[in-house]
């Protein structure tokens, strides 16, 4: 559940005129003097599959279209929807902002209105001018469709094109390949507007442009092989870190245009990183420039606040009952892979859309047609969402922000399932930093915190992820959250990396997190870079570096994630020692990975533990190394089973386990697969 700070705006709009100024009605006139200048990009076919709620590309019909007219006449075709409008006028610096120059014409019986203006051009400045049928409510409306907008606080949209000439076809070829359930999937979270800043250029943030080089070659030498972006659709709000949008076909002009964007897309695809957006399809804001009360009715939020306005997010709800509104969404959803070649959307609060009634009290919310709490409406939405990606756009990754206990969130809806390809595992979040928190000595107690992931790991295909929820709103930074003092927190991070790392789904990190900032994240501050000069945080940072590389490199680690064949417990009962281990396999019987783990703050020396195979146990990963800021102990490289039966196996390595730490073993018959890199294994 994502919930950022969110504006202070009115909870509902109630339909009274807001606009300051006292407008003249004037009779409807349009803009084409002349029958060969008619332009409409609207077909029957469109307006049904619109009134159906199957139109996926309304983008390419609606908004600010620069266009050629019939006589020859260049300008820009406009269109909107405003069903319960009485007037629609489009106006702008071309018209010096005349409510009555330039009005629009019912197109049909959608509800949509258009017209051909011969003054806006590229760059033009304009907004919907709308007097509704209703109530006679009057109101400057931004387009819903618009390309790209002026720069927060001022709320105009802007006529632009979006052409680009891309060089990543080879990526997008390859794309079904790298996103596979099987392939390592390691994703860096990012909010752009903080991630690095100039602070001797008034700690201005970065644009898409320079975001581009520096952000890929981090991800690179930190080697993870996603960035996910806090939601960049058009934002009034700074501090809502993008999940309050307002402009749903539009990346923030805050960091440049919309092939500032593309660039800085196609700059990652071109060096192997795939980006994966937040999307927001639960809820929309009540600022006065935008969808709410578009109309003078609530057109896109349901009227009844009982289901248009959630009181947790003090904001809008999209009225999933309405047809339009489904094919608003889907379209919305299917531009940014379209025109943006984005690899992956990340749906923000699904829960909030499966149920009438999360979050909300009794009285607060309506029941379904049944009686009963699901949003019949929203998860039919859910399933025409996930089938119509993975259909036309087939390797593009769709994943499930969802903490029910819904089940087959990411399992086929011909399967019964919403289809998605991943969910986020919040109960493992949840339970293993509440356990990292508990006193290292009296842990013994709750280690089912930890141990009860493994009964439900495989119902879903698990993203393990430690988001930017985790460390804003007084919650404290990851490092703050471990126990103990400064020494003791640091080899808390490290254990919990390596636990993390070893444990079947795919991962994702916050920014900052890699290198275990110790504050928490603020939205108009650049990452704490300069912690990296202290040996603790460089080795926090050299960590996950190393285990994003054996994650990569070794199939055991990745390749069985959502299946029961790739875990296998050796020892989940020791809760005298703190310790347990478990084996990752890959399909092919080579290259076993034993994880063991001490969640107990004092070494454990001649541990004993079951293994399945006679032979040398090479150790690859110790995070107690000193290379990881670690006192250096470990097993001199590695361990020879002895022909010594334990944990029912017939073969057993005689360890030392430091405290506070993750050791990767890897089987006699795998050596061979370890890439080349740092040999951090606490050899002493």
């Amino acid at each position: 559940m994502t919930t950022p700070a969110r504006p202070s705006e009115p909870a509902i709009f109630t339909g009274e005129d807001r606009t300051n100024a006292p407008v003249t009605e004037v009779s409807v006139v349009v803009d084409v003097p002349a029958a060969k200048r008619d332009l409409t990009l609207l077909t029957d076919e469109d307006a049904q599959s619109f009134r159906e709620g199957a139109h996926g590309h309304l983008y390419e019909i609606l908004g600010a279209h620069l266009r050629t007219a019939a006589d020859g006449t260049d300008g820009t075709y406009f269109a909107v929807w405003a069903p319960n409008a009485k007037q629609v006028s489009v106006i702008g610096d071309f018209n010096g902002w005349d409510k009555s120059a330039n009005l629009l014409r019912h197109a049909g019986t959608s509800g949509i209105w258009e017209g051909f203006v011969v003054a806006a051009v590229l760059g033009s400045r304009y907004k919907y001018f709308v007097v509704s049928n209703a109530n006679g409510y009057r109101a400057d409306k931004a387009d819903p469709f618009a390309f790209w907008s002026e720069e927060s606080p001022k709320t105009a949209s802007v006529v632009r094109d979006l052409r680009y000439t891309w060089s990543d076809q080879a990526w997008l070829e390859s794309r079904r390949h790298r996103n596979a359930s099987s392939e390592p999937i390691a994703v860096y979270e990012v909010h752009l507007g903080s991630w690095m800043r100039v602070p001797k250029e008034n700690n201005r943030w970065l644009t898409y442009r320079e975001l581009a080089g520096k952000l890929t070659e981090y991800v690179q030498r930190m080697k993870f092989t996603h960035v996910e972006l806090l939601p960049i659709t058009e934002h009034p709000f700074y501090a809502s870190w993008g999940y309050q949008p307002t402009g749903f076909f539009a990346p923030t002009s805050r960091y440049g245009t919309p092939q500032d964007f593309m660039y800085f897309v196609d700059y990652l695809h071109q060096n192997g990183i795939s980006v994966i957006l937040d999307w927001v399809p639960f809820h929309f804001p009540n600022d006065y420039h935008a969808l709410s009360f578009f109309d003078g009715t609530h057109l896109y939020a349901h009227q009844d606040p009982r289901r248009g306005y959630h009181p947790v997010w003090r904001s809008a709800v999209f009225n999933f009952e309405r047809p339009e509104v489904r094919s608003f969404l889907l379209s919305s959803a299917l531009f940014w892979l379209e025109k943006y070649h984005i690899d992956g959307l990340r749906v923000d609060a699904v829960t909030y859309m499966l149920f009438h009634n999360y979050y909300r009290k009794r009285g607060e919310w309506l029941p379904n047609a049944q009686g009963g709490n699901q949003n019949i409406e929203a998860t039919a939405f859910l399933h025409q969402f996930n089938d119509t990606i993975h259909k036309d756009y087939p390797g593009v990754l769709t994943i499930a922000e969802e903490a029910s206990t819904w089940p087959k969130i990411s399992r086929p809806t011909a399967d019964g399932g919403l289809g998605f390809d991943f969910k986020w595992d919040m109960g493992w979040m949840n339970d293993t930093l509440q356990f990292l928190r508990l006193d290292g000595y009296r842990r013994r107690a709750q280690f089912n915190k930890l141990t009860f992931r493994m009964l439900y790991a495989f119902s879903e295909n698990f993203m393990l992820a430690l988001s930017h929820d985790e460390v804003v709103h007084c919650k404290g930074s990851i490092q703050q959250k471990m126990w103990g003092d400064a020494w003791q927190k640091f080899a808390g991070v490290r254990l919990l990396y390596g636990y993390m790392y070893g444990l079947p789904g795919k991962k994702l990190m916050f920014m900052g997190d890699e290198f275990a900032q110790i504050r928490e994240w603020n939205h108009d501050q650049s990452l704490d870079w300069h912690l990296l000069d202290h040996p603790a945080h460089a080795g926090i940072q050299r960590c996950i570096q190393d285990l994003n590389r054996l994650y990569q490199t070794l199939p055991a680690l990745h390749e069985l994630d959502g299946e029961q064949a790739g875990f296998e417990w050796i020892a989940c009962d020791d809760t005298t020692n703190g310790v347990f281990g478990f084996l990752r396999n890959a399909r092919s019987t080579d290259g076993l990975v034993l994880v063991v783990c001490n969640f107990a703050p004092q070494a454990h020396y001649n541990y004993r533990i079951g293994v399945p195979r006679a032979g040398y146990w090479k150790e690859i990963f110790n995070g107690d190394a000193k290379e990881y800021g670690g006192g250096g102990t470990g097993n001199y490289g590695g361990s020879n089973a002895e022909m010594v039966g334990w944990h029912n196996r017939p073969f057993s390595l005689n360890l030392t386990v430091p405290p506070l730490t993750t050791l990767f073993l890897l089987s006699p018959t795998g050596s061979q697969r370890v890439e080349k890199g740092s040999d951090a294994t606490g050899k002493s």
